[in-house]
């Protein structure tokens, strides 16, 4: 049963690499989708919060936890280690030390939303950024996948996992303060789609700061002032103009930002208070 993950001739000899999946949700359920729709990977199924998973190590080439970040060090101390089985957990935020124990250790996780299994398994085929570290058979798996891996080492993961906050769970947060904000004029959300995949495209092609326009990057003082009077007017006005200023100074440091002389380990005092000035509004930067 035993096979080397890697390389087309074992596909040629017509050996398989078998997994299990730790944790049938969302994302377990996901990859187990994907990677049977590979030519090479066999799933031997998933196990959930039934079944005990100490032996859930045995019988594969690679067991992959999918639970919620919080239990996944529990529950990798749970399975007996099998030193021919890679296990490998799917967390962003989380490093090897929580697979401790098992000799082949390794992280992979997937820069993409996975809402449902199907959409998911989807995703996961269509050339996405994986980011992984380890054992090699992880960045097998990666590019089986057919996507753009990255190794990230665990110093830099929780770096990462911010990063991949930021344009996910943030960026969604923030639209739903467009959608808001959007309401209280009589527009849909709908209505901004066309200006918001623009931004994101400039942003993408161009660079942010190249892309980046309105009020804040012009130091149009006046103009910010009116949108917080409109702000301060709306249910629960406290958090919307909180939000407002933390991006007005956010755009700030971008628009005084240099490529050549940037300094990340900057304090960046973004502030909840209001923009009484101009000379208030440098410092939000």
């Amino acid at each position: 049963m035993r096979t080397a993950p890697c390389g087309g001739r074992n596909v040629e000899r017509g050996l398989m690499t078998t997994f299990r999946v730790l944790g049938p949700g969302r994302a377990g359920r996901s990859l187990m989708a994907a990677l049977d729709a590979v030519e090479g990977y066999r799933s031997l199924g998933a196990w959930g919060r039934d079944r005990c998973p100490s032996h859930a190590a045995h019988g594969v080439d690679i067991l992959f936890i999918a639970t919620p970040d919080d239990v996944v060090a529990d529950v990798a101390a749970q399975i007996h280690p099998v030193a021919t089985t890679a296990v490998i957990h799917l967390s962003g935020s989380l490093g090897l030390d929580v697979l401790d124990g098992h000799v082949r250790r390794g992280s992979l996780h997937p820069l993409v939303p996975l809402p449902t299994p199907a959409i998911g398994a989807e995703r996961l085929r269509s050339g996405i950024t994986l980011a992984v570290a380890g054992d090699p058979v992880t960045r097998c798996v990666a590019e089986a996948l057919g996507g753009k891996v990255f190794e990230v080492d665990d110093q830099d993961r929780a770096a990462y996992h911010a990063a991949a906050v930021i344009a996910s769970n943030h960026l969604v947060a923030l639209m739903g303060q467009v959608e808001r904000v959007a309401a209280s004029a009589g527009l849909p959300l709908e209505a901004f789609a066309g200006l918001m995949r623009a931004a994101s495209e400039d942003a993408f092609s161009l660079g942010p700061r190249r892309a980046l326009t309105g009020p804040a990057a012009r130091g149009d003082w006046e103009t910010v002032e009116r949108h917080r009077t409109a702000l301060a007017g709306l249910p629960g006005h406290r958090t919307e103009l909180a939000g407002y200023d933390a991006m007005v100074g956010m755009a700030r440091r971008l628009s005084l930002d240099t490529a050549e002389d940037l300094d990340l380990t900057e304090d960046v005092a973004l502030g909840s208070g209001g923009l009484d000035d101009a000379s208030d509004a440098e410092q939000v930067a």
